[in-house]
């Protein structure tokens, strides 16, 4: 946003945590940030209820953009905001689903690996596919240095791809059930 690149206005971060690295740039760019703490023992619907009151705290909301939510969205919550919850994944779905992406697809000798963006559905990084750019894994590529590359495309193409719905060329809520 700051560089004129997304044109889409922001109207807040929404986090679990006050100390998410994401809190400070929020900060530091004027956002305005609503922390949703998790309660030890509540029940995942009364988490989501609370965290979509956030979210519509916010005002008019066209998107939700998941970065780093490693939460199960509750099926209520998926089908309040069906088709308007973005998320990146670091593998090429539907290979390598759920948080391990990255090591799996190097344990099981893969050439290529990358980074989807895709729709929050109700499964676990099963809804439908908006992007998706590779990367090479190399001979003497370890967990890290590839993380870094699938990141510096995730980093590259989350804000191209806020930007395509933003213009229409991605038109939201896209549908995730039959």
């Amino acid at each position: 946003m700051a560089d004129g690149s997304l044109t889409a206005k922001c109207l807040g971060l929404v986090v679990d945590r006050e100390d998410r690295g994401a809190v400070a740039k929020a900060r530091e760019a004027g956002i305005t940030i609503k922390v949703v703490e998790r309660i030890k023992g509540e029940a995942r619907e009364e988490y989501d209820w609370r965290l979509n009151q956030a979210i519509e705290e916010l005002g008019q909301v066209d998107v939700i953009a998941a970065l780093g939510w490693m939460f199960i969205l509750t099926p209520w919550f998926v089908q309040k905001w069906e088709g308007k919850i973005i998320n990146v994944h670091p593998a090429l779905l539907p290979k390598y689903p759920g948080a391990h992406g990255i090591e799996e697809a190097m344990e099981a000798g893969e050439k290529e690996t990358g980074m989807t963006i895709h729709i929050i559905d109700e499964g676990v990084d099963t809804g439908p596919i908006l992007v998706q750019k590779s990367c090479s894994i190399l001979p003497d590529d370890t967990v890290d240095t590839l993380k870094e590359r699938v990141q510096a495309l995730e980093k590259e193409w989350y804000p191209k791809t806020l930007q395509m719905v933003e213009t229409g060329e991605i038109v939201l809520p896209v549908k995730v059930s039959s």
